[in-house]
């Protein structure tokens, strides 16, 4: 007979290695939106596919919206990880995913 603890663990180990293969970095993040911050290749890296079309074909805003996320990429990408890891721990019945 299994002992609850060791499934919880098992879960929660397995949980925690799904979340860190689709875990985002965010000096992935600011590098991209250094290189392709016109164009929102940031904001296609963290999944906004939106505001990454509408970066792509207004090159930013015409600067502005590339300027302002330099400001937010560091949030954005906590916020996404965040996001993420909820719905992760959620699907292995971790903690409640609301």
């Amino acid at each position: 007979m299994t002992d609850p603890s060791d499934d919880l663990r098992y879960r929660a180990q397995r949980a925690e290695f799904e979340f860190a293969a689709v875990r985002k970095d965010a000096r992935v993040a600011y590098t991209l939106w250094a290189l392709t911050g016109l164009i929102g290749g940031h904001r296609f890296y963290l999944g906004d596919t939106g505001r990454s079309i509408a970066m792509l074909f207004t090159l930013g805003g015409l600067g502005v919206w590339a300027l302002a996320d330099g400001l937010v990429v560091g949030r954005r990408v906590r916020a996404v990880n965040q996001t993420r890891r909820a719905a992760v721990m959620a699907r292995y019945g971790i903690v409640d995913g609301s």
